[in-house]
């Protein structure tokens, strides 16, 4: 979180700076000062303001190492958890909430995560709006995690065209499209499911959707496999051994 940032999110919020720093325990000189990028904002601060003036977790703050990590399975059911998915809502974890951000780029950064934790990435976009393109899109290229990052955004893109629900997220989510398409790769690769044998090769590659082909993707992930896509959903397909 910047300064600049910091004095939108309390102006939009309609805080007085004195409020703000009563409530964040501070004084209202250190939050005109952070303001004014006299200082930076903490992490623990930013995450604050996000919790008081109840921000998007788009706002929380980045580990320095996102753009390096791979998430463990355990680690991505924790993260879509806090960040409210419904799949998991169930499981109700204590913890820090994360950036959707931070999870999205480790979560597709493995190359073989249950399928249910795969569902809900879609979600993550749907759910959550004002994502930072740097810190997005310029990470999934460096790790040539653009094409799986494409295919979610085409998937959470599908879901907000048919779905009113999400009608909003609609030209946000054409954007980051448009924005990883000239880096498209050609090289085929995988999307949450490793492909073990020939076999799954050519099965897949003959029953994935037009959205995964496009994206040089061997998986039958479809929109309709979504659990919050519709009443008309159905379910993952048995794929040959």
């Amino acid at each position: 979180m910047t300064g600049g940032s910091l004095r939108r999110s309390r102006r939009d919020a309609g805080w007085t700076q004195e409020r703000l720093a009563a409530r964040l325990g501070l004084t209202q000189e250190y939050v005109s000062l952070m303001e004014r990028g006299g200082r930076p904002v903490p992490d623990h601060v930013a995450r604050a303001v996000a919790r008081v003036l109840r921000l998007p977790a788009t706002v929380l703050p980045l580990p320095g190492s996102v753009k390096d990590e791979t998430a463990t399975e355990p680690w991505v059911e924790h993260a879509v958890t806090r960040l409210g998915y419904p799949g998991f809502a169930y499981r109700g974890k204590p913890g820090p909430k994360r950036n959707p951000t931070e999870v999205l780029l480790k979560a597709l950064a493995r190359d073989d995560l249950d399928p249910r934790l795969v569902e809900a990435l879609p979600w993550l976009l749907l759910r959550f709006e004002g994502f930072d393109f740097e810190a997005l899109v310029v990470p999934a290229r460096a790790r040539n995690l653009q094409n799986r990052l494409g295919f979610t955004v085409t998937l959470a893109r599908e879901v907000a065209e048919r779905d009113p629900r999400w009608r909003r997220r609609v030209s946000e989510l054409r954007y980051l499209e448009e924005a990883l398409e000239p880096s498209r790769l050609a090289r085929e690769d995988t999307f949450g499911r490793p492909v073990r044998s020939e076999r799954m090769h050519v099965w897949l590659r003959r029953h994935r959707s037009k959205a995964a082909e496009h994206w040089n993707l061997l998986t039958d992930m479809k929109i309709e496999h979504l659990p919050y896509a519709g009443e008309d959903r159905g379910t993952l397909a048995e794929l040959p051994s």
